[in-house]
């Protein structure tokens, strides 16, 4: 039998089984294989791209981190581009940017010595080996996170980033302003980012239904300034 003969008599088994089932064909329509966060993820990650332009090595993978969630949330996305999917996991924020260590990013700054969180769009850079590790470095490309490379803001693996932590605790332990992840789950952003590809913070507030947490059921957030006291001692774990 010939190819399209066979295709042909497939096509009319189709028909007429969807005609013996309902009186007329029924044609299904696949389902998307990602969910509306995760639609509005690439959407971002797409943006950004588009934002450090030419800057860009690597266009495969980004990062997202979303500081509008919890702590206890998996809020770093690894936005694959390619594929088309999406991967979340933990990561901790600064002990400045959550003075009260409820779980809650409360603030972001751009500001040395302020141990906190920086939003806006990063460029990742090569890999050193810090006081955590294996490290990847981090550029700030706005005003809001310009600092970073100055600070050593940066990606490590810590302890009290991993999901063991979060079970005894009910939330992670914070860095000085880095982008803190279990080793498991730091492996997988030397992976997917190193090396000139883009990371973006910001507070989203995601849920993973697609919805966006309201304003009245998370800390709202500010922007430290420079003239805010800290009253913490600087130490910085990404020193290179």
């Amino acid at each position: 039998m010939k190819r399209r003969d066979l295709l042909s008599g497939g096509v009319a088994a189709g028909l007429s089984l969807g005609l013996a089932i309902g009186g007329a064909p029924r044609l299904f329509a696949q389902a998307s294989p990602l969910s509306l966060r995760d639609r509005k993820l690439l959407e971002i990650a797409k943006l950004q791209q588009e934002k450090a332009g030419s800057l860009l090595w690597r266009t495969d993978f980004v990062g997202i981190a979303d500081f509008g969630l919890r702590s206890s949330e998996p809020r770093f996305h690894f936005v694959n581009m390619d594929a088309g999917r999406v991967d979340s996991y933990l990561v901790s924020h600064g002990d400045g940017s959550d003075p009260e260590h409820d779980g809650w990013l409360n603030w972001f700054s751009n500001e040395d010595g302020s141990h906190c969180t920086s939003k806006g769009t990063y460029m990742t850079y090569g890999w050193y080996t810090g006081r955590y590790g294996t490290s990847i470095r981090l550029e700030g490309l706005e005003p809001t996170n310009s600092n970073a490379l100055n600070r050593a803001i940066v990606m490590h693996r810590a302890n009290y980033a991993e999901p063991e932590f979060l079970d005894k605790w009910g939330r992670l332990g914070r860095s000085n302003g880095c982008f803190a992840m279990g080793d498991a789950q730091f492996k997988l952003a030397l992976l997917h980012l190193g090396g000139g590809r883009v990371l973006y913070a910001d507070s989203l507030g995601l849920r993973e239904d697609g919805s966006i947490i309201p304003e009245d059921q998370r800390r709202a957030i500010e922007v430290l300034m420079p003239e805010r006291p800290t009253g913490i001692e600087q130490l910085n774990p990404g020193v290179y």
